[in-house]
């Protein structure tokens, strides 16, 4: 699909939460557009909604949106200077991984249009998941997350600079991957004050 001369956030989000282009429309209780600052330097982008993130129809509103919360609090920002989305918009049933004609409907329909309309300096994905939409499969987190890479969208070919992060859900699950997950976060303010330098 190609962008509408007309697209904003909100035109963007009325459509995502109309959408019934793909099977999950059926099994959802809301579709989650993402939510922040239209204005903000960073977009983190997940992989898609979970079971809060269904009812509520907000990205990242689980346990993992609140380690998300701390981590932005430890660079001195909060969830309302950034913009958080998710690559897929609706929940997949049973938190299945999405696959990979429904990645490519939102990304097609709706991801590249929302980065377009947004123009952030910096993408943050959060997850290999995430990661890998924008990055070949062949790279591997553990390798690379934390350094910045360019990436040009194939729509209108405006380039990004992204990092690629862990989720923050792996902190959960294992302890150690906290302090990493913050050392990456505390390296983002400082990418962004080198690129405006570099402007």
């Amino acid at each position: 699909m190609q962008r509408s001369m007309f697209d904003t956030p909100e035109t963007i989000a009325e459509e995502i939460r109309s959408c019934v282009k793909c099977p999950l429309a059926g099994t959802r209780n809301c579709a989650v557009p993402g939510e922040g600052s239209v204005r903000s330097d960073i977009v983190f982008i997940g992989e898609a909604p979970g079971a809060s993130e269904d009812k509520e129809g907000r990205p990242f509103v689980g346990a993992a949106g609140k380690f998300l919360d701390e981590m932005l609090a430890d660079i001195g920002m909060k969830r309302g200077d950034v913009f958080i989305t998710n690559v897929v918009k609706c929940r997949p049933p049973g938190n299945r991984d999405p696959f990979p004609e429904e990645v490519n409907m939102c990304t097609e329909s709706f991801l590249w249009r929302q980065l377009e309309v947004l123009q952030p300096k910096v993408l943050v994905t959060l997850g290999r998941h995430a990661m890998h939409r924008f990055l070949p499969a062949t790279e591997k987190i553990s390798v690379i997350h934390g350094i910045p890479m360019h990436i040009t969208s194939p729509k209108s070919g405006c380039t990004f600079t992204i990092i690629p992060l862990y989720h923050p859900a792996a902190a959960l699950y294992n302890g150690s991957m906290r302090k990493v997950l913050k050392d990456d976060f505390r390296k983002i303010p400082k990418m962004i004050e080198r690129m405006e330098k570099e402007e």
